[in-house]
């Protein structure tokens, strides 16, 4: 016997379960439908990290994978006085960030 979808009320009309499981409620949310999604971080100090979303919790504590870390230095010229900008970029398979260097987390586009 094929089961029908279960039913939620919310703001008085039904909607089912797979449309609740994409509502976003909270901040936290929208961190949760990016679950097994490549993501954009933005870390204190200059830093970026693109990867794949496996694990986050409340902190923001996360595990990423297939990683893309982008370090971005500024140094002054001795002589010049000139800003010269450095990019410093390294392939990592598996990446733990601590929640509290997190300023900014990005879901993936979706059309």
């Amino acid at each position: 016997r094929a089961s029908s979808p279960r039913v939620a009320r919310r703001e008085g009309r039904a909607c089912t379960m797979a449309e609740e499981d994409t509502t976003v409620k909270e901040p936290l949310d929208l961190i949760r439908l990016s679950l097994d999604e490549r993501v954009y971080v933005k870390l204190r100090g200059e830093r970026e990290i693109r990867g794949k979303l496996h694990a986050y919790d409340q902190h923001l504590n996360m595990i990423l994978g297939d990683v893309e870390e982008t370090i971005t230095t500024v140094e002054i010229d001795d002589e010049t006085y000139e800003e010269i900008i450095k990019t410093t970029k390294r392939a990592v398979r598996f990446l733990f960030v601590r929640g509290d260097a997190v300023t900014l987390v990005s879901p993936p586009l979706r059309t």
